[in-house]
Parts: structure tokens; sequence; C-alpha cells
């Protein structure tokens, strides 16, 4: 059996993909925190866009490999692993899933928008373009819990991290965003309740994600608190 190392960071919601993916494989691995803004040379040495997540592969005769990307480690945790399947059986339904994995990554670069603003132009455009991103999936959600219905799929893998981030914002004021989404908002509910989504961040995330906005300067910090 391979051994399997996820080389990740405290926050990255890219890294959280596969780290849920994993779990929900059922697979045993490794998790190495780097501080990204002090890459060690032996990471800079093994990852070709200097990021994380990486997937290190040690097979019993003793080769590795290392993996880059969250969707192609991913991909090749489901097509190398006994488990449940993260993705349809169906080809055209697993294209689309591929489809909106790639809509979630359009997500999170306005939600990094979002999270960085410094001023209330920035944060209320990011704060639309947000809006407009999730009354789209509101469309295309069934009435299962989940997006396909009421299996879990990669495609729950990548938004679950999105709506991680807030259970942190939600406290801080109330953004609005998620209103009159119910499909939305009852999706959001059923991931967060997912064992392999708790088990992709630390405890200690909150606090560091709240370390994150005060090195941004966020605006977010300086809203009126939520009731």
């Amino acid at each position: 059996m391979s051994k399997l190392t996820l080389v990740s960071h405290h926050l990255c919601p890219y890294v959280q993909r596969a780290a849920i993916a994993l779990h929900e494989k059922g697979v045993a691995f490794e998790r190495v925190n780097i501080d990204l803004a002090d890459k060690p040379d032996w990471f800079l040495k093994i990852s070709p866009l200097g990021k994380v997540p990486l997937l290190g592969i040690e097979e019993e005769d003793g080769s590795e490999a290392v993996l880059f990307e969250s969707s192609v480690i991913c991909e090749y945790l489901e097509e190398t692993q006994i488990g449940v399947a993260l993705h349809p059986a169906d080809a055209l339904t697993r294209a689309r899933h591929r489809g909106w994995m790639e809509f979630g990554s359009s997500v999170l670069s306005d939600l990094w928008g979002y999270e960085t603003a410094q001023d209330a132009a920035q944060l209320e455009t990011k704060r639309k373009a947000l809006i407009a991103k999730f009354a789209t999936i509101e469309k295309v959600l069934t009435d299962g819990l989940y997006f396909g219905g009421n299996g879990f799929s990669l495609v729950d893998a990548v938004f679950a991290p999105v709506f991680r981030y807030f259970d942190l914002f939600d406290t801080l004021g109330d953004s609005g965003i998620f209103e009159g989404l119910e499909r939305v908002k009852r999706w959001r509910k059923a991931l967060s309740e997912r064992a392999s989504v708790k088990a992709a961040v630390g405890e200690d995330y909150p606090r560091r994600l709240i370390e994150f906005l005060e090195k941004h300067n966020s605006i977010l910090l300086r809203l009126p608190a939520a009731a």
C-alpha cells in the first residue's frame, strides 16, 4: 500500500479539498503543514508552482512521486483508492460535476477579494459577485442534501471549504449573501455536519482566520458585530 503525505497549510481551502477526499475514501495519510510566508527549501524543490497542496506518494518498492494541484490530487484519489465513489458513474454527469468544481474555484477567487477588502466599496463589489455566484448555484441544486442529491461528491468537497469561511464571517456581521437561497443554505448546513469536512481543518482554524484578516486589514473586522 502506498504511503501518502499531504503537504498542507492550516487555512488553504484547496488543501481542504484534498483532505476531505482522503477522509471520504478512508485513506490513511500524514499531513505536514508549512508556512507559506516562509516556504522551506525542501518544499520549493518539489512544488513546481510553490503552492499547496502537494500529495507525496511513496510506493512499496521505494519509488516516490509528488502530485500538485488540488483537482489533480482529487482525481488521482478517485481513480486509485478503493472506497465510496466521489464522481458520478455517468460520463456526462461526471463532466458536469467537473465544471462545477471549476465554478467553485471562481467563487474562491471572489471570496479572496471579499475577505481582504479594506474599504466598503471593495467589499460591496465582491459581496455582489458572491451573491450572483450563489444564486446561480441555487438554480442547479436538487432537493437532496448535497450537490448531486443525497450522495457526497467532489463538488461538495470543493464547496465545503467555501462555506466554512462564512461560519466565522457570520459572527462579524450579516452579509446577506445567502438571503433567500434556501437550497444553498440547506447544502451549507449538511456540509458543515459532515465528518470529513470537520476533520479537514484543525481546532485553531477560526483563530488563524482572524489573524489572517488582521494581517490584511480586512474591513470585515470593522463591521458592526452580528447580533
